[in-house]
């Protein structure tokens, strides 16, 4: 993230002042964002159970509409598949409709297979913008039972999640997983062999400055642009006089400009702009095996007691 200087001091924008004339109309627009009206239309009861298979296999109870109803009601309630599911189920039940809602596990299962959802993971034109970063996961096994039922005390196991995300629409395109010794440089280079299209700039943080992580990217291609903030112990390279490198570069305008003058000459921090609302999950997808990223902050699930 780009360093705040000085933020409490800065210019803000006052609020605007104005007076409201039309209380009647205005007070009845507000009751109405609370209004909520239901209905289930002929079309959709007629066409809810699939059409039977032609070719080899199980046949499907829900067809694509179903499904599509389901994922459309949670994503504007914004609840995950197991109360969307509850939530249709109340629905019908209040509508006095003979109808069973889908269970979350079949919505799950058929949305990965359905192209108005795996077409969301498709590239997009020209070249990507990747980020690299990577975040640790605790693993929880037989420490927590012993702990619970012996009281002994046991050393936490974590592992290292390395991802590479398209800064465009978001995606995890790229992952890998470690052991939580493994240096973050090392895994630039298993990242983006997973990257079948054309990268056009790689951004990073700190932790992988140093000439491997360059060099790593150079060997895939020598035009990628590459953005890592260096380190505040960093040194030029001996070749800094007579040919100096884009790390060298990105050296001499951090001294020169400042750190803030450098994220604003680059643009390091404010490249991750894709559109990503707080109910978006983290679903796997056919197409290229991208994951979309999760709009909140992840956090590993409790054991169950």
């Amino acid at each position: 993230m780009p360093n705040k200087f000085n933020a409490k001091c800065r210019h803000h924008i006052p609020k605007m002042k104005y007076t409201v004339r039309n209380w009647a109309e205005y007070d009845a627009a507000l009751r109405a964002r609370g209004s909520l009206t239901l209905w289930v239309t002929a079309q959709a009861m007629d066409h809810r159970t699939a059409l039977p298979r032609s070719t080899p296999g199980g046949q499907c109870f829900y067809s694509d509409l179903a499904i599509e109803a389901s994922l459309m009601l949670g994503l504007v309630f914004r609840q995950p598949l197991r109360q969307t599911e509850g939530l249709m189920a109340s629905i019908f039940e209040l509508l006095g409709v003979d109808l069973k809602a889908p269970d979350h596990s079949t919505v799950s299962r058929r949305a990965m297979n359905m192209k108005s959802i795996s077409n969301r993971c498709t590239w997009p034109e020209g070249t990507a913008h990747i980020l690299i970063d990577s975040t640790g996961l605790e693993v929880f096994g037989a420490g927590e039972w012993l702990l619970e039922k012996h009281g002994q005390k046991s050393r936490r196991s974590w592992r290292k999640l390395h991802l590479a995300v398209d800064a465009n629409t978001g995606l995890i395109v790229a992952s890998t997983l470690t052991e939580q010794d493994v240096d973050d440089p090392s895994q630039v280079g298993p990242l983006l062999d997973q990257i079948e299209n054309e990268v056009g700039q790689v951004t990073a943080d700190g932790a992988y400055d140093g000439d491997p992580t360059y060099e790593t990217i150079a060997s895939r291609d020598p035009q990628i642009q590459v953005v890592i903030p260096p380190r505040v112990t960093a040194q030029p390279s001996a070749q800094f006089e007579t040919n100096p490198s884009t790390r060298d570069m990105h050296l001499l305008m951090s001294q020169s400009l400042g750190r803030l003058d450098w994220q604003e000459a680059t643009g390091y921090g404010h490249s991750a702009r894709w559109w990503r609302p707080p109910w978006v999950a983290t679903k796997p997808s056919s197409d290229h095996g991208c994951v979309r990223a999760t709009g909140m902050a992840s956090r590993p699930k409790q054991p169950s007691r």
